[in-house]
């Protein structure tokens, strides 16, 4: 049986991750009482008697967890942003060439973004295909339920007397230098960091994530767009629809895969003119769906074992 160990099961990401896990008779969850949550060598003791250990902490503290385990067989998947684009670490995705195989004999997992999961999964195998050229300017525009801003967000949505400015969706990352920004280059192979633009709504989970293309921007037609998807997403979580959006009369809502943890890519639009789409839930593909798809191939097991598709 393996043994796993959730530091900072409190946050959403952590009690997602606890939900799936403990529902499966594979998996011992190891639980640090509350007393000792804060305790460092309390977590350092859970952190070296586990065969995985989740960080759903923030960047500082991942770090800090990461300096506790001494323990040469313990794997860890960090959920936060710290070890993202650092040497040493490999990049969850395993559904991008090559990295099923790295993923499967690492034992440092840096778990994607929520943002960055959907805008690399459109434009990466892009830019590997040589469908558009590594230095092109892209715009992406990531539309996300208030569960991704974690539990602060969540009451501030939740509360019945809540600021009318609430009611209505926020577009944030106003700087240009939010946190998913160097993944969302250095994994695709882009020279260019993309103009993007994040938009919280309200509405608990579920993510859109859409990069516009125009027919100069290609080196081939929408039809090659598609045919790269359909081959190159044949295993794994995210899946591409040829006609998404059915039964939807006309629209592709960003709430239809909240409580999933598969990812959908589909192409819109005309010759002149496309919108590439990747929908999928930030909780889910975005964030503790990938981390057990990312233990389970760390295990040798069927990557969405105890996942919901």
């Amino acid at each position: 049986m393996t043994r796993v160990f959730i530091d900072g099961s409190a946050g959403t990401t952590g009690l997602r991750i606890r939900e799936r896990l403990s529902l499966r008779k594979d998996i011992e969850l190891l639980s640090i009482p509350e007393e000792l949550r804060k305790d460092e060598n309390a977590r350092r003791e859970y952190i070296n008697s586990a065969d995985v250990v989740f960080l759903c902490l923030p960047d500082a503290a991942a770090v800090e967890a990461v300096s506790l385990c001494c323990n040469p067989h313990t794997c860890i998947i960090d959920t936060s942003t710290a070890h993202r684009v650092k040497e040493g670490w490999e990049y969850g995705f395993p559904e991008l060439t090559g990295r099923r195989g790295r993923i499967r004999g690492s034992k440092r997992i840096a778990n994607p973004g929520c943002h960055a999961s959907g805008f690399i999964a459109l434009a990466a195998p892009l830019v590997e295909r040589g469908i558009i050229a590594p230095d092109t300017f892209l715009t992406c525009v990531s539309l996300t339920g208030y569960s991704g801003g974690g539990k602060k967000m969540i009451a501030g949505y939740e509360d019945a007397e809540r600021d009318s400015l609430l009611d209505a969706p926020r577009l944030y990352g106003l700087s240009q230098e939010h946190k998913h920004l160097p993944e969302m280059a250095a994994v695709t192979g882009l020279s260019v960091k993309p103009a993007f633009m994040p938009v919280v709504a309200p509405f608990y989970s579920g993510m859109e994530v859409t990069v516009p293309l125009s027919a100069e921007m290609l080196k081939g037609s929408a039809e090659d767009v598609k045919e790269v998807y359909a081959d190159y997403y044949r295993e794994g979580l995210v899946r591409f629809a040829p006609e998404a959006g059915s039964g939807e009369g006309g629209f592709l809502s960003a709430a239809a895969f909240s409580g999933r943890d598969t990812m959908e890519i589909t192409v819109t639009g005309n010759r002149e003119r496309l919108l590439l789409v990747s929908r999928f839930d930030n909780l889910g593909k975005g964030a503790s769906g990938a981390a057990i798809q990312n233990m389970n191939i760390v295990l040798g097991l069927a990557e969405d074992t105890g996942l919901c598709n």
